[in-house]
């Protein structure tokens, strides 16, 4: 296996968690692209392996969901929704604003490997709509100026761990609602920060 003994580690605590193999198939196409930044034809093989399922079943799943994303992405994924309460809300200005500033099209990279961009159907957060995400962390009110603001410190800043609440603080609007409670973990790739997966860690 081309696994690394770690990420093998890693494997088995999470296959050890569910009464049948098969059912770890989500959470390890998220190590796997911890690992790669996508869904690599050699993950799928191992995977494959671990599960005891074919190549294909594996294939099915990492194609079906769109987090699972079948090329490399950025070090930064930008998400801008375009559901019908962002669209009332401006998000074609918020997609302008991404798109100029790392001039991408919807679903590229760019060459430096910093930033991917997507336009994506709903992220439930209608309420603080206009949203987006940047690796799977939520910004509401985010509006055009801002937006431009935040790409900036991405790149100048280049931060390690992305959270949610420190962007909210410094570049989003109006929220949905108030969690009360202050969350400081955050994403460090584009693979959803899962404690469970090591792809999430607290920022101090």
């Amino acid at each position: 296996m081309s696994w690394d003994k770690t990420l093998l580690k890693q494997a088995g605590e999470i296959i050890e968690l569910y009464p049948q193999k098969r059912s770890a198939l989500g959470p390890l196409l998220h190590l796997a692209q911890s690992k790669d930044g996508y869904i690599s034809d050699d993950s799928i093989s191992v995977i494959s392996e671990l599960l005891g399922i074919t190549e294909v079943q594996v294939k099915s799943v990492s194609t079906f969901y769109s987090m699972y994303k079948q090329e490399p992405t950025g070090k930064y994924l930008i998400s801008v929704c375009k559901s019908i309460s962002c669209e009332i809300n401006n998000s074609t200005e918020v997609i302008d604003k991404v798109q100029e500033f790392t001039g991408l099209n919807n679903n590229e990279t760019d060459e430096d490997g910093l930033f991917s961009f997507e336009a994506v159907e709903c992220i439930g957060a209608c309420g603080g709509a206009p949203a987006m995400q940047v690796n799977y962390e939520t910004v509401e009110g985010i509006n055009a100026e801002n937006v431009f603001s935040l790409c900036s410190w991405l790149k100048e800043s280049a931060p390690e761990v992305i959270v949610a609440d420190e962007m909210q603080e410094n570049f989003g609007g109006i929220k949905s609602f108030d969690w009360a409670i202050q969350d400081n973990t955050g994403a460090t790739s584009t693979a959803p920060g899962f404690q469970t997966l090591k792809t999430s860690k607290v920022k101090k």
